[in-house]
């Protein structure tokens, strides 16, 4: 996955910024990302919001690529505003913004499809190379995150475990090395010298395999068989 200590993948260049809708209910906090993920020209803040009903009001208006949510606000929450979200077949990339103290939401928000959690204190660059890899259809994890949810995995009923790895081709662990390093099918295509539709292929056969419903799940998955 995208981290502080590991070299990003590499997304496609873009010939606009990322569009990104960012949902949290502090406004200094909310000043400081926004400042932080715009700083470089590559990422650009089109709506800001302070709860989750307005998270959607928001992306209706505003057609992000990439939505940045707190999960505790007032009224509606964020993991709230997330599920209706990621249930759109339209739906940007998703990915919740928390602090360090990951609670019972964790496999929730795993299991409504978000393609990523990042820690509000994250390296400045690393939180816009996050936004930049999810928008190229990436999943991202801050590393401390990953480590406090790797241990949840075997626990948690949203942990695929359908298979072992073993069961995999020399091909499908290449292809689920590039989604535990938070790559896109398109990097992960140009990588293997495979076409981005056949690695589309793979990827759907890998969570049908792992019974994992989205990257992410799969991604820490293929960590913690210390694929990556």
């Amino acid at each position: 996955m995208t981290s502080n200590g590991a070299a990003p993948a590499t997304a496609p260049s873009r010939a606009h910024p990322v569009r990104v809708v960012l949902a949290e209910d502090e406004p200094l906090m909310r000043a400081g990302l926004r400042t932080v993920l715009e700083a470089g020209g590559d990422v650009r803040v089109v709506g800001e919001v302070g709860d989750g009903a307005a998270l959607l009001v928001a992306v209706d208006a505003h057609r992000p690529d990439v939505v940045l949510a707190d999960v505790q606000m007032p009224g509606t929450d964020g993991l709230t505003a997330l599920r209706l979200l990621c249930a759109r077949p339209d739906a940007p990339a998703a990915a919740v913004l928390t602090t360090f103290d990951l609670d019972d939401y964790v496999a929730e928000a795993l299991r409504i499809g978000v393609q990523g959690f990042l820690l509000k204190d994250a390296e400045p660059d690393a939180l816009v190379r996050a936004v930049l890899d999810l928008a190229a259809g990436g999943a991202v994890l801050d590393p401390r995150i990953t480590a406090r949810l790797l241990p949840r995995l075997a626990a948690s009923s949203a942990a695929p475990a359908r298979a072992d790895p073993s069961d995999l081709t020399a091909r499908e662990r290449q292809v689920l090395g590039g989604v535990a390093a938070g790559e896109s099918n398109a990097t992960i295509g140009a990588r293997l010298g495979l076409a981005e539709a056949t690695v589309k292929k793979y990827v759907s056969g890998l969570l049908m395999k792992l019974g994992a419903e989205n990257r992410v799940q799969a991604a820490l998955l293929a960590r913690s068989w210390g694929i990556d």
